[in-house]
């Protein structure tokens, strides 16, 4: 990773550190203070604690995804800068299950940033995902992350430097999977 990667991965989480740190508490319409990392987070109230903003509809993707999600670059890639992106997602909406592959390195990175979300690995347990949290994931690893029911969800994602890396779109997160959680 060059010297410019660093320092842009390590702005991104001291930033979502600090977003998290200073926006713990919203008020609902009532004005009571309620965290925001429970209970529906409407996207008014979103709005308010992602620091990056929603972005663009993600269309290119939209195939590999139950709901709507929206995409943001962060980075500017055609002057060599690794690609880092703000992915925020619906309320319910999740990407397919999909692997990232590499024969050496690679992967895929998240920092979560605003709302509630769920990340799983394939025949492991769903992990709830809150601001603050990074989740590293091995290359060659099946997995799908979004956006809890009712709750928009926003993490900052990038795929480490890997040999022969590719990304294969598997199944859907099934409904009856998915509302279990």
């Amino acid at each position: 990773m060059n010297k410019i990667s660093t320092i842009v991965i390590t702005t991104l989480i001291a930033m979502t550190m600090v977003s998290c740190g200073e926006k713990k508490t919203l008020q609902n319409e009532a004005g009571t203070k309620m965290n925001n990392t429970t209970g529906l987070i409407s996207k008014e109230q979103f709005d308010k604690i992602d620091a990056f903003g929603v972005g663009n509809p993600n269309d290119g993707f939209a195939q590999y995804f139950i709901g709507n999600s929206y995409l943001k670059p962060l980075t500017n890639m055609q002057n060599g800068e690794i690609p880092i992106f703000n992915v925020s997602f619906e309320p319910g909406c999740r990407n397919n299950w999909h692997i990232h592959y590499s024969t050496s390195g690679g992967g895929q990175v998240l920092i979560c940033t605003a709302g509630s979300g769920w990340y799983q690995q394939w025949g492991e347990k769903p992990v709830s995902l809150e601001p603050g949290m990074v989740i590293v994931i091995p290359p060659n690893t099946k997995h799908w992350h979004g956006a809890k029911k009712d709750s928009w969800f926003s993490h900052v994602t990038f795929e480490p430097a890997g040999e022969n890396t590719s990304n294969e779109w598997c199944e859907p997160v099934s409904d009856e999977e998915y509302n279990k959680l």
